[in-house]
Formats: structure tokens, sequence, C-alpha cells
């Protein structure tokens, strides 16, 4: 039979989705501020696109 949850558990479970909350906001903010720097430096994001494109291409799987 399963037992009864413990306060510990249930408190547990709200930081986990705390947690999961404050990840998601953080990795949008990280894509807007991305996508900012790449409009305010067109050159280094077209140079960092290419040497990314260029690592994808020499990695072996």
């Amino acid at each position: 039979m399963p037992e009864p949850e413990s306060p510990a558990d249930t408190s547990r479970r709200e930081t986990d989705a705390e947690r999961r909350r404050r990840r998601a906001q953080f990795l949008r903010e990280l894509a807007e501020a991305r996508e900012l720097r790449d409009r305010v430096q067109p050159r280094r994001a077209k140079t960092a696109r290419l040497r990314h494109a260029m690592r994808m291409r020499t990695f072996r799987w």
C-alpha cells in the first residue's frame, strides 16, 4: 500500500516545480538576450553562426 505523503515530500515537489519555472524563465531571458545581441552585432552573430556550423560539420558521431 502506498504510504501517505509526508509534508517534506509535498514541499520538495513544490520546490521542484518552482525550480523548473525559474529555469524556464531564465532560459527564455537568455534566448531573448542572445537575439538582441545578434540584432545589435550582426557581424559577430554571423561569425558565431559560421563557427558553430563548422564545429557541427567536423563533429564525429
